[in-house]
């Protein structure tokens, strides 16, 4: 069973002992989609720190370092440690990914003052850095309003209400979303976000994004590209006659 480090049993149990080195229960494993190769994929154990060592310091979290079974890259992971005995340390089963795989999108679509924003947004996200990532969202998201003009900001609320509707998100857990993306408030009034919410605006960042210009920036280049071709044909059809 392969899973990833917020889905996994409450009764996982991750831990470093002093004669056995690296220990889970059932021999659970850890997978991740890797931040170099961006394939979800099984992480091994490569390098583990001494239980003797962690035991006499007691710190407060432990990196470990994983290695990729797709490209052999190192991954490094780090661990909350939960108690300590003579001869083990029990890790928290959650982790913190502290290179995570860089987002993509289709940048080419949007608006250039709104493409650089959002590229620095979601450089935020990948190095964890939640709050930054909302301040530059908000930044973004105002660039895509004044983009798409009178009525824009309206639109993209009606598309941002259609995704919480599909997502099935409860008004109280997606107050933070709206408030980063439509309240006119100074930046200091922004909510401070924990990593689930982060990732909830990310996803509804990017869905009115691309409602709003990616979806009609390749429908429009799909038409001219099918106008292309009918032409040609109609030019050939009249050359032949």
């Amino acid at each position: 069973m392969v899973t990833g480090g917020n889905e996994r049993s409450e009764r996982m149990t991750l831990a470093l002992d002093r004669h056995q080195e690296l220990l889970s229960d059932d021999d659970e494993q850890i997978g991740l989609e890797c931040p170099y190769c961006n394939v979800y994929s099984h992480m091994t154990p490569q390098s583990i720190p001494k239980a003797a060592d962690v035991i006499e310091t007691r710190p407060k979290h432990v990196g470990l370092v994983y290695q990729c079974d797709s490209c052999h890259a190192p991954v490094f992971l780090r661990f909350a440690t939960k108690s300590f005995t003579d001869n083990r340390v029990e890790l928290y089963r959650n982790f913190v990914e502290l290179e995570r795989p860089k987002e993509r999108f289709a940048f080419s679509y949007l608006p250039k003052h709104t493409e650089v924003l959002f590229r620095e947004a979601l450089s935020c996200y990948s190095t964890n850095n939640f709050n930054a990532f909302a301040s530059m969202c908000r930044r973004s998201a105002s660039s895509a309003y004044a983009a798409l003009g009178e009525g824009g900001k309206l639109r993209a609320f009606e598309e941002v209400m259609i995704a919480q509707d599909i997502a099935g998100i409860d008004d109280e857990a997606f107050a933070p979303i709206k408030s980063v993306l439509f309240d006119a408030g100074e930046e200091e009034l922004l909510p401070l976000l924990n990593r689930v919410q982060a990732g909830i605006l990310l996803e509804v960042m990017k869905d009115m994004l691309y409602q709003c210009f990616v979806r009609r920036g390749k429908l429009t280049r799909a038409l001219k590209v099918r106008r292309f071709f009918v032409q040609e044909d109609n030019q050939d059809l009249a050359s032949s006659a």
